[in-house]
């Protein structure tokens, strides 16, 4: 899904794509099954990218995550911003409370620093503790 600005409340567009053959899932390999799907919606976009939000981690504690892995494939050519909805407790990920939620949001980041990846998902479009876009990417990756 593409936006113009953190504060949308619709997409600007809505990418998909379907892998027939996912890899399966590996404790602590997330990224092996998720990564490839990510990269093949990332071949569709023409336009440079400010950033890349994805739903998980960027660093484990001292292991790579999603996000790292993902930066590391784009050779650091955008920002990755993980937002999470679980805390990971070896990962240094920054609370962000939205709305009137008494949970938080875990956010990391690499290609930026922290305080301006929650600063962009605090003022994501929304009045609850999941932003209305991720909101929606979820249900698209969902099927929904």
């Amino acid at each position: 899904m593409l936006f113009s600005g953190y504060g949308d409340k619709e997409p600007a567009a809505t990418l998909t794509v379907l892998l027939p053959d996912s890899a399966e899932y590996i404790p602590g390999q997330f990224y092996r099954r998720e990564l490839p799907c990510i990269v093949a919606l990332l071949d569709k976009i023409r336009e440079p990218l400010e950033g890349i939000i994805i739903d998980g981690y960027v660093m484990l504690g001292d292991r790579p995550g999603l996000g790292m892995h993902l930066f590391n494939h784009l050779e650091g050519r955008s920002p990755v911003i993980g937002v999470a909805k679980s805390e990971f407790r070896d990962a240094y990920a920054a609370r962000v409370f939205r709305g009137r939620s008494e949970r938080p949001l875990y956010v990391t980041a690499v290609g930026m620093n922290l305080s301006q990846a929650t600063e962009r998902i605090d003022i994501m479009h929304g009045d609850f503790r999941i932003p209305t876009l991720l909101k929606h990417v979820d249900m698209l990756a969902r099927g929904r």
